[in-house]
């Protein structure tokens, strides 16, 4: 293994284990508490217009969007778990990303309260009922995702792609190099979607984009695991996945309704995946078995037929 290779290693794996110790998760937990009441509080100082004109124009006043910076800043975190997670199964991390679609849907949910600009919330049949369907059908579009990820789970039976124990170091290798590229991309989109509102008056769509990353850093792993395994169900297991995050993606720009059934339809993908990996995985293990049986059949045949002088060198005399 290379230099570089080896610095990325040291690298990842030192953020790894100070991101999963309990002193991190006591202070990202800090961090979605402080969020969530500062939003608050500046949320009541800008309602009360004790805020200066140029930081009182981008903040709301409306209540329920600390709720969506609190789930903001834990889809962020949850992210990180994502990319953190790359380097151990291509399939742990496809089920990563529907459990922070489905955590974005419920963050939707709430969003969709910003529409309620009355405080106690209040409804009628005429207004505000497409928001209450709104957070309805994201609501139980998660609740599906959730359901299926469950089964996708209890699928799953991990087996190394590797033949040896150099390669199988080399590939978590590679993949923890694209691990720490999309840690400085996730970190360059968090900080241009804080300064986004007020430097340029709107905020970037943060997830969308980040899927959109995700695309292609999930087509780069297809094509990094092709030096260690080019069989059929392993390259189509992984495409299959990477088209699951493609569909993700489609879903967060679709418009509503259709974008929760896309989502839904998306996560079934998924399992059919796995499912079907299952299936096909022993009949390929069972059709190589036969394959090299009888090509060791065909070479002891072959070596038979030989003269006897070319078999095990000169006739005894």
């Amino acid at each position: 293994m290379n230099a570089a290779l080896r610095l990325n290693n040291r690298l990842f794996d030192s953020f790894e284990d100070w991101w999963e110790s309990p002193p991190a998760r006591r202070d990202v937990a800090y961090v979605l508490i402080g969020g969530f009441l500062v939003s608050l509080v500046l949320i009541e100082m800008n309602r009360q217009g004790w805020l200066p004109p140029s930081l009182a124009e981008p903040l709301s006043t409306n209540h329920f969007v600390a709720i969506d910076v609190a789930f903001t800043l834990f889809l962020v975190v949850e992210l990180v778990g994502l990319v953190v997670g790359l380097a151990t199964s291509v399939a742990k991390t496809a089920g990563k990303q529907f459990e922070v679609f489905s955590l974005i849907l419920i963050r939707r949910s709430f969003k969709e309260l910003d529409q309620f600009q009355q405080e106690p919330l209040q409804w009628t049949f005429d207004v505000g009922r497409e928001t209450v369907q709104l957070i309805v059908v994201d609501a139980t579009a998660a609740l599906l995702i959730f359901l299926t990820l469950g089964l996708f789970y209890t699928l799953q039976k991990h087996q190394p792609i590797t033949q040896t124990n150099v390669e199988q170091r080399y590939f978590v290798a590679q993949k923890k190099l694209v691990a720490n590229l999309l840690l400085l991309v996730l970190l360059g989109l968090g900080l241009y979607a804080v300064a986004g509102p007020f430097v340029t008056g709107d905020a970037p769509p943060f997830f969308d984009t980040f899927y959109t990353v995700l695309i292609f850093s999930d087509i780069l792993i297809v094509l990094i695991s092709l030096r260690y395994s080019a069989t059929y169900h392993v390259v189509f297991r992984n495409s299959g996945y990477a088209a699951a995050t493609v569909m993700i993606r489609l879903s967060l720009a679709g418009p509503h309704y259709l974008d929760a059934a896309l989502g839904v339809g998306a996560a079934l993908f998924n399992l059919g995946v796995a499912a079907a990996y299952n299936y096909v995985t022993p009949a390929v293990q069972e059709s190589y078995r036969r394959n090299v049986e009888r090509k060791a059949r065909q070479a002891d045949e072959e070596e038979s037929e030989l003269p006897a002088g070319e078999v095990g060198g000169p006739p005894l005399q």
